[in-house]
C-alpha cells in the first residue's frame, strides 16, 4: 500500500494566519454581531437585510442579479425573496414577453423598514472602525478592492473552458494561479 507523503512542516497551513479563513471569520462575527440587531429590531435575517439594501439602491433587478450582486447563494436569495414578499416588504413583477423573468422592488413598507436599517447599520460600521485611521480605513478599503477583484477573476476564470486563454488578457496571473489550484485539487 502506497502511502502519502508527509507533509513539509514548512508548508503546513496555519489557519488562523490564512487569509481566507480569517476574512471568513471576520465576516461572520459582524453578521453575527448584525444579525441578532436585525431580527429584533426590524425582524430580518441577514439575506433579506442584503436583498432588501440591493434592491433601495437598484430597483428592478432579477433574483438572479441580486444574488450576483451579493455574491450570496441563489437558494439563500430566493428564500429572502419569498420571505420579504409574504412580508410585503418587496414586490415582483412577472415579465409579460418572458413570465420566468421578474423584477423586484421595495415596497412603501420595505422603504420604511430600510429607512430605519441605514441609521443602524451605519452606527455600527462607525462603531466597529473608530479608532482607524483615516489612512489606513483608505488602503482597507483599496485592498477589499483589489481582493475582490482578483477573487472574481479567478472564480471566473475556473469556470472557463480554457482559463489560461481566458483570464490572461484581465488579470495576468490569474490563468497561472488557477492551473496552480488545479493542480492542488483546489
Amino acid at each position: 500500500m502506497k502511502h502519502a507523503p508527509s507533509a513539509d512542516p514548512s508548508r503546513t497551513l496555519d489557519l488562523e494566519r490564512f487569509l481566507p479563513y480569517r476574512l471568513s471569520v471576520l465576516a461572520n462575527t459582524m453578521s453575527t454581531a448584525l444579525a441578532g440587531a436585525y431580527a429584533e429590531r426590524f425582524q430580518l435575517s441577514i439575506p433579506e437585510w442584503r436583498v432588501l439594501a440591493v434592491l433601495a439602491r437598484s430597483p428592478d433587478l432579477s433574483a438572479a442579479q441580486v444574488a450576483q450582486r451579493t455574491a450570496m447563494d441563489k437558494v439563500a436569495v430566493s428564500r429572502a425573496v419569498a420571505s420579504l414578499c409574504r412580508a410585503r416588504r418587496i414586490e415582483r413583477d412577472v415579465q409579460a414577453a418572458d413570465r420566468r423573468r421578474s423584477r423586484l422592488r421595495l415596497t412603501s413598507q420595505g422603504r420604511a423598514v430600510y429607512d430605519q436599517v441605514v441609521p443602524w447599520a451605519l452606527a455600527y460600521e462607525d462603531a466597529l472602525l473608530r479608532g482607524i485611521a483615516p489612512d489606513a480605513r483608505a488602503a482597507l478599503d483599496q485592498l477589499i478592492d483589489e481582493l475582490t477583484m482578483r477573487a472574481r477573476a479567478m472564480a471566473a476564470a475556473r469556470a472557463e473552458p480554457d482559463p489560461t486563454a481566458a483570464a490572461a488578457d484581465a488579470v495576468p496571473s490569474v490563468a497561472s494561479d488557477n492551473k496552480m489550484l488545479r493542480t492542488l485539487g483546489g
